[in-house]
């Protein structure tokens, strides 16, 4: 799925402030707009399926939702960033964004966050617990946009099965 920023606009919002005592964005990846309608009210969520979940016919367990209004820098941001540091950014390049992480426990936005570097496993149905990902786990991101009185749009989901060493 392609959504432009366009279509994303009704989804801006106010960025996200800054912990106290952390330095401000330099001048030239800062602006009015940026503080005012940098951030994006994006959910992103995170699914795990286990090979013995699949088996059983149990549906994915969502072990995450963060939102991209909580991102330390904007999209805007992100983008000055590297076109001011001599990245050669061209019309159709994807930029990624890292994890999207939130400030409560269920927004952490990866296993190593979630599982507290491997110290508190996952708990997953019929006992399996998970601290790090293994064979035939799959992956599941959605993200959304959603506010009251707009339509929902989706960003459909990106699956990702982790397969055994040596196998196809």
């Amino acid at each position: 799925w392609v959504v432009t920023l366009d279509a994303l606009e009704p989804y801006r919002m106010e960025a996200l402030k800054r912990p106290a005592g952390d330095p401000q964005p330099l001048p030239h990846l800062d602006s009015p707009f940026e503080r005012n309608k940098g951030g994006i009210g994006l959910t992103v969520e995170a699914y795990l399926l286990s090979e013995q979940m699949r088996e059983r016919g149990d549906r994915a367990q969502r072990l995450s939702r963060g939102s991209f209004a909580h991102m330390y820098w904007t999209i805007g941001q992100m983008l000055t960033h590297h076109s001011s540091n001599g990245c050669n950014l061209r019309p159709g390049d994807l930029m990624a964004s890292g994890t999207v992480s939130g400030p409560q426990e269920e927004a952490r936005g990866c296993l190593l966050e979630l599982t507290w570097r491997g110290s508190n496993p996952i708990q997953l149905p019929e006992g399996e617990t998970r601290r790090f990902l293994e064979d035939g786990d799959e992956v599941i991101f959605k993200g959304y946009c959603q506010a009251e009185g707009r339509p929902r749009i989706g960003f459909g989901e990106c699956r990702g099965r982790v397969l055994a060493a040596g196998t196809d």
